[in-house]
């Protein structure tokens, strides 16, 4: 069955989005409990204050299972920029093309409702997913070690201005 974006929630969604990045990070870089109970609090809290107006979520569906997700958070927009987060795609899907067609989505929304000015928090060793970043224009601002994810690593910060 053909892949599907979904904007918005969807019931099982935040469960299945943290699901996605604990086992992915688990076994690249070690990243367990602390990281995984952050990403479903702070997705659950984003979802729970959703406002289409400034934030927007795509869930990438297949045979309606979430194999993928991006997030613009834009509670902080007016300060600061944009937030992109919760970017992943399961390894069903992952080089198909969709990780492209999200941050694309999400580039489009942030020009039309912030500016285009956006940020996100990632780390060295990415390589992939730093190569679909910087070819939508971000470009590395600030790197330090840091274990805000539960686990040392080289913390980076990209932003693309508008």
């Amino acid at each position: 069955m053909p892949l599907t974006i979904h904007t918005g929630y969807l019931p099982g969604a935040i469960g299945r989005v943290a699901e996605l990045h604990a086992q992915y990070y688990s076994k690249l870089v070690g990243f367990g409990l602390p990281f995984e109970a952050k990403v479903a609090r702070e997705l659950a809290d984003f979802c729970e204050r959703y406002d289409p107006q400034r934030d927007a979520l795509w869930l990438v569906l297949q045979d309606g299972q979430v194999e993928g997700s991006l997030a613009i958070d834009g509670t902080h927009a007016d300060q600061d920029c944009a937030h992109l987060r919760w970017f992943i795609t399961s390894d069903k899907v992952r080089g198909t093309g969709v990780g492209t067609m999200l941050l694309n989505l999400a580039m489009d929304f942030c020009q039309s409702r912030h500016d285009g000015r956006v940020y996100l928090w990632t780390f060295e060793g990415l390589h992939a997913a730093r190569h679909l970043y910087e070819k939508a224009g971000f470009q590395l601002m600030h790197q330090q070690r840091g274990q805000q994810w539960g686990t040392e690593v080289n913390e980076q910060r990209f932003e693309r201005g508008g």
